[in-house]
């Protein structure tokens, strides 16, 4: 059975942390054609649109288009705070193969 995306609560807590939801943004997490793997994350705030799926939590949003939507089923949407930055991560049991800097997959 395919499921939407989830969003863990470390997520929704650092949108809440740079106040996304006050400046009427959300996180936006699309799939786009390109990168050393065949497609890549864009992962950006934006405002939500009509025809986005949307996510909730802790008063944030987190919005995927209907085009990424089918790439993204099951997928989790984290945030990652390492030695080497702090970022959000989507951990993704459609892909295939990734690259090493882990914003390009393969399906």
């Amino acid at each position: 059975m395919n499921l939407p995306p989830k969003v863990t609560d470390r997520a929704f807590a650092r949108l809440a942390e740079i106040g996304a939801a006050d400046q009427g943004q959300a996180l936006r997490v699309a799939v786009e054609g390109g990168g050393c793997s065949g497609f890549q994350y864009d992962i950006a705030l934006d405002a939500p649109a009509d025809d986005d799926l949307v996510l909730e939590g802790r008063g944030e949003k987190v919005v995927v288009d209907s085009v990424s939507l089918p790439f993204l089923e099951n997928a989790v949407i984290d945030f990652s705070e390492e030695l080497i930055g702090a970022r959000f991560v989507i951990e993704n049991p459609n892909a295939t193969a990734s690259c090493g800097c882990g914003t390009s997959f393969s399906m």
